[in-house]
């Protein structure tokens, strides 16, 4: 994929929390969830949950290059569990018309975010391009790729980056939603 022109990628990044506020709204006026609909997200929403975590208590966020864990097999498991989490999300609300506003942000804001962050980690870390060679930026290896830095999972990485805050998220989203189909 071309690269985003810079000054776009910036002006987006700034706008990955905001949006993300944004849709919430958005997504609460407009699901229309079951009690099936619910059941079929919620296992995806709870591995995408499960995947941040993990990547969350590997990264420790400019100091190591994270290689192990998660990262072994795709670099941007953060952001292939965001992908997973709004999955079960959309799949919860019912409501195909939010599935194509996820992509549509995930495309337009997301995307070069991620590109944003590939330029950093090549300035900070000279051992990024041969590791971004082995593994794809997205779309996990079926296998991890060796690496010299096994990253395990931290609870202090954990808590440092503070992704119970995804969990808590999704949490009152799931609760809305639950809301939604019993009232």
């Amino acid at each position: 994929m071309p690269p985003f022109p810079k000054r776009y990628a910036d002006a987006v990044a700034k706008l990955r929390v905001p949006s993300g506020f944004v849709l919430v709204l958005v997504f609460a006026w407009f699901s229309r969830p079951t009690s099936h609909s619910l059941a079929l997200g919620l296992p995806f929403g709870l591995v995408g949950l499960a995947l941040r975590a993990w990547a969350a208590g590997c990264l420790a966020k400019n100091r190591q290059l994270a290689t192990g864990g998660p990262y072994a097999y795709t670099r941007n498991p953060l952001y292939l569990g965001t992908l997973l989490v709004a999955a079960g999300l959309v799949m919860a609300s019912r409501n195909i018309g939010l599935g194509i506003l996820f992509i549509a942000v995930f495309l337009l804001v997301y995307l070069p975010v991620i590109q944003l962050e590939e330029q950093h980690l090549r300035n900070l870390f000279p051992a990024y391009a041969p590791y971004a060679e082995r593994v794809p930026a997205l779309w996990p290896r079926l296998t991890p790729s060796p690496t010299e830095n096994s990253n395990p999972f931290r609870v202090a990485l954990y808590l440092r980056n503070q992704e119970y805050q995804a969990g808590a998220a999704f949490g009152a989203g799931m609760l809305y939603l639950l809301w939604r189909v019993l009232g």
